[in-house]
């Protein structure tokens, strides 16, 4: 439970640096911020300074920002009488923040060092893995790597063993014996090993490899959106996070901050695509504006981010449902 509400509250930390990016691009252009909100009303207390009011509000997911003029009031400081290239630029911030704290959290986990972890990729049917109860996903215990767990299980083969695993939140036991003939292309237990863990790095080489490995992340994460179509049962929402934070809260707390720098990156990768309600779709708008040399109507903005809204929470709940699903 401790490492879900450490994600949780890195993820309203995360959705709130998204938000100040708006602001600081806001205020660096001279265009009006109308309140900076900590949360989501009701709210706990709120001071004017200036022109903006800044407010603490009880639910604590995020924030948000309330640019003055998104949706048509004229003035000399509104955000739809800016030039294209300033509305860009505010759109697009808080998409570069999303993007730098996760480098900055994937440097951290450079920086720190990560515990070696051996996890079950894969299970064949009708194996002594298969039959025995092991599954895809199951952090394996005990070992300093898979070439260790490989080198046991080959010396014991015709043996029972014990194989000592982590699923979810629960440490289990299974007796297996490994096979002392194996088909072609398969190992004794017949599973598929994927190792995990990093020694520590320097400051500048585990910032770079920080970058790096973020950027490399985005890219995996853009060449994969076809999921959400084509195989839409590896999408993981609310719930399957949940999940995840447990499983990495075991295992160690070096591996929950790499899940953050995740969330952080997707972040950065869904409110940057072209969906109405989401950084995307405003930066689609602004983009056709300026082609088409007119604005669209505030009533047609608000109809297509209504539209945007309702698909995503659709979205939500469909992923959330099959999360939950897959727990039972």
């Amino acid at each position: 439970m401790l490492s879900f509400l450490i994600v949780l509250i890195g993820l309203s930390v995360l959705i709130l640096v998204h938000e100040l990016g708006h602001f600081w691009a806001a205020k660096w252009f001279g265009v009006g911020v109308e309140e900076f909100g900590i949360g989501f009303p009701p709210k706990i207390w709120a001071k004017k300074i200036g022109e903006t009011i800044y407010s603490l509000n009880w639910i604590f997911l995020g924030g948000f920002v309330k640019l003055y003029g998104e949706f048509g009031d004229a003035g000399p400081k509104s955000f739809v009488t800016q030039a294209a290239g300033k509305k860009i630029i505010v759109i697009v911030a808080g998409v570069l923040m999303n993007f730098i704290a996760g480098w900055l959290i994937m440097s951290a986990v450079f920086w720190l060092g990560a515990p070696p972890v051996i996890m079950i990729s894969q299970v064949l049917p009708g194996s002594p893995a298969a039959v025995a109860g092991l599954k895809s996903g199951d952090l394996v215990l005990g070992y300093q790597g898979p070439d260790k767990l490989v080198e046991f299980v080959n010396s014991n083969r015709g043996k029972e063993i014990e194989i000592k695993v982590q699923r979810r939140s629960d440490t289990l036991n299974f007796k297996v014996t490994p096979r002392l003939e194996t088909p072609p292309g398969e190992g004794a237990l017949g599973i598929a090993l994927q190792g995990g863990g990093l020694p520590r790095q320097g400051f500048l080489l585990g910032l770079s490899q920080g970058l790096i490995n973020s950027a490399a992340i985005v890219g995996a994460i853009f060449s994969g959106l076809y999921q959400i179509v084509l195989a839409p049962e590896n999408i993981v929402g609310p719930v399957g996070i949940f999940d995840i934070a447990v499983s990495t809260g075991q295992i160690g707390w070096v591996y929950v901050l790499q899940l953050l720098a995740l969330i952080s990156l997707n972040l950065a990768v869904l409110n940057i695509l072209p969906i109405p309600a989401l950084d995307g779709g405003r930066l689609l708008f602004i983009i056709i504006e300026k082609i088409r040399g007119r604005a669209f109507t505030p009533y047609f903005e608000t109809k297509a981010n209504t539209f945007g809204f309702a698909f995503l929470i659709t979205l939500i709940v469909i992923v959330t449902l099959k999360d939950i699903a897959s727990l039972l």
